[in-house]
């Protein structure tokens, strides 16, 4: 069997949402996806096997859609999404104990000179190798998407301004790309990221709190 038998299947439409077909992958995708950033809200470990099951169903729908650079963020996500699994696991004081933390000035420079860095270099990439017809907001989607999830590994709360930031543009370029559900998907997402602001903003401030004497 090879790997187009064992995929190929996920490509085909689930359902139609008026004349656009929806894959299984989409389909997919939407749940799994849904269920992987209610899990970080709440800070469950489980939000890390749930997440690398959704960029790879996300990654077959990003490469039928012509969009290379979201396609192959989900091949770098697998390997992030493990990094933060690893992270969440053994990187506090006790199992899945890591402390939701402030991101330092440092952190932010570096974090906005790669991203910078990141899109001008794959708007270049995508603009000279591909077909791509939106390819600095792929660009840009991209490295904007890894910025965050670099945040989300450390749980720096600001990680979510940047992840709101991403699906901001993630709504539109979807829709126009005829990828409703996932542009839908997004939508869900964003409202998601707001909660999860405030939810680790919350815990934050309940951890710095002042202990009473």
């Amino acid at each position: 069997m090879t790997l187009h038998d064992l995929l190929g299947p996920l490509l085909q439409p689930a359902f139609h949402m008026g004349t656009v077909p929806t894959t299984w992958a989409e389909l997919l995708g939407f749940v799994t996806g849904g269920v992987n950033v209610w899990l970080v809200v709440r800070q469950n470990i489980l939000n890390w096997p749930i997440g690398i099951a959704n960029v790879i169903l996300l990654g077959l729908v990003f490469l039928d859609g012509g969009l290379y650079a979201d396609a192959g963020l989900q091949i770098v996500f697998v390997g992030l999404q493990a990094y933060g699994w690893w992270v969440w696991l053994y990187g506090g004081d006790a199992r899945d104990a890591l402390p939701v933390t402030r991101t330092t000035r440092g952190a932010w420079i570096a974090l906005l000179a790669a991203g910078a860095a990141t899109t001008a270099v794959l708007t270049w990439m995508l603009t000279t190798w591909t077909d791509s017809t939106v390819p600095f907001w792929d660009a840009l989607t991209t490295a904007l998407s890894l910025m965050a999830i670099y945040g989300q590994s450390r749980k720096l709360v600001e990680s979510w301004y940047i992840w709101i930031a991403a699906d901001l543009v993630y709504i539109p370029l979807y829709f126009y790309k005829d990828l409703k559900l996932t542009s839908a998907l997004y939508i869900i997402f964003l409202t998601l990221c707001v909660l999860g602001l405030n939810a680790w903003r919350k815990d934050l401030r309940g951890r710095l709190a002042p202990v009473p004497a």
